[in-house]
This record gives C-alpha cells, structure tokens and sequence, in this order.
C-alpha cells in the first residue's frame, strides 16, 4: 500500500520539475523576445533620418502620394541686355603700321564711311612697288607681243619666237592682277588703285573707314600704337534693336522654343513691362553651367536700354505633364532636397530626391519618388525639427 503512495508521490514530483523547466524555457524566450525588440527599437531610435510622430503632430500631417500633371507655369530666371551681334562690326587694321590719326572715341556715334583711323604702314609702299613693277613689266610684255607679230608678218623671225612673246606676256598679267589683289587685301579701293596707276606715287597711307552706322563700344588701341594685320581697333553696334539674353538652368529648358512669350523687366525701368516672344533657343547646353541661352528681341528707339543693363525675364507656355509634389513638402538640407517617406503609420524616413522647377506651389520631381510612394505632403517642416529633437535625445 505504501509502495503505490511512493510511485504517486514520485509521479508528482517528475510532474513537477517538467513544468518548472518549461516554465524556465517561456521565460528565458519571453526574455530574449524583449532584448530583441529593444534592440530593434534601439536601432531604430539612433537612425537619425527616421521620426516616430506623436498621435498630435500627426494630427498636423497630410500625406498622399506624387502626382502626374500637366505643369503649366511661368519660369522667371535672370537675364540681361546685350547688344545685337549681326548688327556689330569690329574694325580692325589690314596692315601692320603705326596709327597716326584716331577719330573716334568710346561711346561716339559714326554714321557708316565715317573716317575712324589714319595707319601709315611701310608694307603698304612695298605692295605699292610690286604692283608698279608688275605692270610696267606687264606694259613691256604687251609691247614686246605687238613688235613680234609685225616681224613675223616680214619674215625676219619665226613664229616660235612669237610664242615666247605670248607666254611672257600671259605671266606678266598674271603677276600684275596678283598684285593688285594683295592691295585690295591691304585695303585700297579700286578708285585709290586707279589713282596709283595714273600717278605712279607711292602712299604709305591707309584710312580705315566705318562700315556701318552706330555706338563705339569698345576702342582697343591709342594714336602712335603700332597695330599688326587684323588688329582690333574699336567695336561697333547698332543699338537700334537689342538683345534680352538668359541662361536657363538645363532641367527647365524642356520646353524651351522660339515663339515662346516672355514678360521682360529691366532693372533701370522697374515700371515698365516688356512683352515678346523667344526668338532663339541655343541647342546645346553649356558643359560648364549646365545651362541652356536663350533670347528675344527688344527695339532700342532712342538708346534707352544699354548693354549689360540687369534684367529679369519670365518665361511662359511651359506646359509639360511631369511628376509634382507640393513645395510644403520639400526639406532642405546641406543644400539638397529630401522629403519623408511614410514607413508605417506613426514613423517616417527622410529621402533624399532630386527637384526640378518650381511653378508655383508645386516642384517638379527629376528622380527619387513614383506615384507608388506615400510622403507627407503638408507638415514636413514641423516632422523635420522633431526628428532632430529625436536625434539629439538619442544621441
């Protein structure tokens, strides 16, 4: 009877310690469980790009997701005045010589054959020379032709000798039209030609004239400055009509094309608006500023707007479906753009992304974020400074 009573009171006390170990295992699990998920939330804590919102700045937030639209805006960039160059010359020397005489000062109005410079210049006597040479050799080889024919025709020599005569007389005006190509080159016109030809006088004398009608904007040289061939003298521009010139940043010329309207505003006439149309867009980009020229043409009646004068020009009619965000949404950071992405309902994650234009309350998004993606579209400011709070605490 008493063995029976051992064998229950073993089985109670087997019973016993099974329990005790799976008791000792649930809680050594519980325990590991939580050390996992405080290492977790640890981990969590010290990424200083993730934010855990209270239940009342989430009340502050709106999110939603980017969206597919039709941007259709305005693009004010700066610009400014510059003078029209298919309406510039610039003068220089066709010789190597000394200026003697200068007429012209910088900002002087000339009317077009108006004189600007006097250069004296000793490669202009020699190409003098040569061509006096050249067509007295040519004169001589005419008259030697004319003596050979009247022999031939009495006999006294044959024709082979006439030839001769010909052949010399065909180089003789080779040479001669050579020669008076190289002072058209050297600038002297047909009449001053002409006039070396009658009075066999040398001038060593070359005056530079201006070949259009405008302003003096640049005077590169000074009377008794020794100049060389092609030389700057001086710049001239017809200010009559003007160009308003900007650089596009190159994620806003999409749809950058002549015809487009610009509203224009310079500085110096802050109540006066300038309404036109693009009449170029450069087609490549400019390595170095990564942007794109564009212009639009301004009369000029009575010199009011001046080369280099500041500008700002809005462009308009730049309509393109693009993916959008609200500007509320963008965080600037160390000069680069971020938003927040919603990664479960209380907590956040700061992305970095990669704007485009601004039209009015919304960005362009170039790369970073689809449709798919869910931010916070209104708040992002607030949510910003609370992750640092969180970033300092944890720290």
């Amino acid at each position: 009877m008493t063995f029976p009573k051992a064998m229950k009171s073993s089985g109670v006390l087997t019973l016993s310690m099974g329990t005790i170990l799976a008791a000792l295992l649930f809680s050594t699990g519980c325990a590991a469980e939580k050390v996992g998920e405080a290492t977790t939330a640890k981990a969590a804590t010290n990424d200083t790009r993730t934010v855990f919102a209270a239940h009342d700045l989430l009340e502050d937030l709106r999110v939603g997701n980017p969206r597919r639209t039709a941007v259709t805006g305005q693009l004010q960039v700066s610009g400014r005045v510059e003078a029209d160059e298919t309406r510039q010359a610039r003068i220089s020397s066709p010789v190597a010589g000394r200026i003697t005489r200068l007429e012209i000062v910088e900002g002087q109005t000339v009317k077009r054959g108006d004189l600007i410079a006097i250069v004296r210049s000793t490669e202009l006597a020699e190409s003098q020379l040569h061509f006096l040479k050249a067509n007295s050799q040519r004169d001589l080889a005419r008259r030697s032709v004319e003596r050979a024919r009247l022999l031939v025709d009495a006999g006294v020599i044959g024709s082979a000798e006439l030839q001769r005569r010909e052949a010399d007389l065909l180089q003789a005006e080779a040479e001669f039209s050579s020669e008076r190509d190289q002072l058209r080159v050297l600038g002297m016109s047909d009449e001053r030609v002409e006039e070396l030809l009658r009075t066999r006088t040398v001038n060593a004398v070359t005056e530079i004239f201006a070949p259009i009608s405008g302003t003096v904007m640049e005077r590169a040289v000074t009377p008794g400055q020794v100049v060389q061939p092609a030389g700057e003298i001086c710049i001239l521009a017809d200010l009559s009509q003007v160009w308003l010139v900007a650089d596009v940043p190159e994620q806003s010329a999409g749809q950058l094309a002549a015809g487009k309207t610009v509203e224009a505003q310079i500085a110096a006439f802050a109540d006066r608006k300038i309404v036109g149309k693009l009449s170029f867009v450069s087609a490549i980009v400019n390595p170095e500023t990564r942007t794109v020229r564009a212009r639009m043409d301004l009369r000029n009646e009575g010199g009011l707007f001046k080369p280099s004068m500041l500008a700002s020009l809005t462009l308009q009619d730049l309509a393109e479906t693009q993916l959008v965000i609200p500007s509320t949404a963008v965080v600037r950071e160390n000069n680069e753009d971020f938003v927040f992405l919603r990664i479960s309902n209380d907590s956040f994650l700061l992305h970095k992304v990669l704007l485009g234009g601004e039209f009015g309350a919304v960005r362009v998004v170039e790369d970073g974020l689809d449709t798919t993606d869910v931010i916070v579209l209104d708040g992002a400011f607030h949510l910003n400074n609370e992750r640092k709070q969180q970033a300092l605490q944890g720290s």
